[in-house]
């Protein structure tokens, strides 16, 4: 299964920013322990919550964050299983809400994985980066950072990679996978098993308007959600970046650049899908 990428963890950043910034935390309630993290019991999950007030959602490469106003951060990750929900406190609850937080005003944030492929946990903020990783351990966040295509370029030249691999490496890129890497590089008219170093410069700049303007255009339709893949916001709506793909999962189908049908083939272990105009 495909794991949730950079625009859909954006797009619930924005949506966390809107609907629980300034608000108070009232109530707590752990249904299931296993995805909270440093919590032995349920009573423990209250404290360094209730009282206080949320100020700002971050995102630290594909971790969400909501900063405290009490020198703590709620933390979240999520993995194939993992929703969160912003519902009324009177609304039932899905069978599969780990935890919930109760705001004084505005209703619930309700955090889904009873599987615990996800994680939530309190961290005081002397302890972030003891949680987080540091500058060195992840790669280029393209949002967080934007770079000229210049020094883009810079980073191709540097590396010695086959693009698929490049792209999906979190070490070089923050977020990028099978979706939207496939994605960029029909875009960009280039073969996923083009080495970098060996780009001209004309294929480079394409390279960099695909990845910008992929990941762009896909914060725009709010993420992608796909069969096997769902994703929802935090009102329960629908990614609608899958009616915009071009070749991802769409093997055998008529590419919308060639008219001949779009391949698909195994490469390193990944998924790749392709049409013959890519060189």
């Amino acid at each position: 299964m495909t794991t949730l990428e950079l625009p859909e963890i954006e797009t619930l950043r924005r949506d966390l920013e809107r609907e629980t910034a300034g608000r108070k935390i009232k109530s707590v309630e752990a249904a299931v322990l296993k995805p909270l993290v440093g919590i032995k019991q349920r009573k423990d999950f209250g404290r360094n919550l209730i009282g206080a007030k949320v100020v700002t959602a971050e995102r630290r490469g594909l971790y969400l964050l909501l900063r405290l106003d009490n020198e703590h951060t709620i933390v979240i990750t999520l993995g194939e299983n993992g929703r969160l929900e912003r519902t009324a406190t009177k609304d039932a609850k899905a069978d599969d809400i780990a935890a919930v937080i109760t705001f004084t005003q505005g209703g619930d944030l309700r955090f889904a994985d009873r599987k615990g492929t996800s994680t939530l946990q309190v961290v005081a903020d002397e302890q972030l980066d003891e949680v987080l990783p540091g500058p060195d351990e992840t790669g280029l966040d393209l949002l967080e950072n934007p770079l000229s295509w210049v020094d883009f370029g810079r980073m191709m030249l540097a590396h010695k990679a086959p693009l698929k691999l490049l792209l999906t490496d979190p070490e070089v890129f923050v977020g990028i996978g099978d979706i939207y890497s496939n994605e960029i590089l029909f875009d960009a008219g280039l073969r996923h098993d083009r080495v970098s170093a060996e780009l001209s410069t004309q294929e480079i700049r394409r390279l960099y308007r695909s990845v910008v303007g992929i990941l762009h255009d896909a914060i725009k339709y709010r993420g992608t959600s796909l069969e096997d893949r769902p994703f929802t916001d935090l009102t329960g709506t629908h990614g609608e970046f899958g009616e915009h793909l071009a070749v991802y999962g769409k093997a055998g189908e008529l590419s919308p650049r060639s008219r001949e049908p779009i391949r698909k083939t195994s490469f390193k272990h990944q998924v790749v899908y392709f049409c013959n105009t890519q060189v």
